[in-house]
């Protein structure tokens, strides 16, 4: 059965819609009306409309869209902000938090009409106050992966060695490192974003699907049927193989 996967979204609406566009299309000729989609995490930061992002996918799942989304440690760092703003994610570096610019909460809170300043308890009160209940039940319900024939979804990755069933929250957020370097089979192809990329990449082992929407560049899409993997593009599908 096919299933189609969508790269780090950061915040850009616009750039979502026109993946999605192309997903409709290539469930019109392929009829694959039916077929889930997954959201690979990283719905918000950094991008202009985190807020109307998060408006239209959940809008879509309460209509009937078979969307399945993942957390991404960028929705965790703001749902973490959200339930407690002295709360640190524990895999972001010491000297850094959601709020400063290179994470982009900066730009989520403005999407909701937060005016962003000193983050003081002033500022954490006006982002509980303006992000809908809604939306902090979706970030806080998020399930951190996703099966499907053979292949196995996550946000960063999976720690090599460690069976599917037993990977931690942790390190489907956040791994990078170790996941990157290793060329074990791990059991199932391994579908990711998390890490900027130039292009989306097949590795043998794992796809990854983050092309940079976070800075300013595009979202990618791709299906799957079983582990053969194919970009969708203005012109159709392009199969992706593994690189050399």
């Amino acid at each position: 059965m096919s299933i189609y996967a969508i790269g780090d979204i950061h915040g850009h609406l616009e750039k979502l819609k026109d993946v999605l566009d192309l997903i409709t299309a290539d469930q019109a000729k392929y009829g694959l009306q039916n077929a889930s989609v997954v959201f690979l995490g990283d719905l918000t930061d950094r991008g202009p409309d985190s807020r109307g992002v998060m408006d239209f996918v959940i809008d879509g799942i309460a209509a009937g869209k078979p969307w399945i989304v993942i957390k991404g440690n960028h929705d965790r760092m703001f749902q973490f902000y959200l339930d407690d703003p002295s709360r640190a994610d524990p895999k972001l570096r010491v000297d850094l938090t959601w709020m400063n610019p290179r994470l982009g909460g900066d730009t989520t809170l403005a999407s909701y009409g937060v005016k962003v300043g000193e983050d003081g308890p002033e500022q954490q009160a006006a982002a509980r106050a303006a992000v809908p209940q809604s939306h902090v039940e979706f970030l806080q319900n998020l399930p951190f992966f996703h099966a499907h024939e053979g292949v196995f979804f996550a946000h960063a990755g999976v720690q090599p060695g460690i069976a599917l069933a037993d990977q931690v929250e942790d390190d489907l957020l956040w791994i990078r490192k170790e996941f990157h370097d290793s060329d074990l089979d791990h059991g199932a192809l391994i579908v990711h974003g998390h890490t900027p990329v130039e292009a989306a990449t097949h590795y043998g082992n794992r796809v990854n699907l983050d092309t940079g929407a976070g800075y300013g560049k595009a979202i990618s899409v791709a299906v799957f049927e079983g582990r053969d993997v194919a970009l969708l593009t203005d012109t159709g599908r392009v199969t992706l193989d593994p690189s050399a």
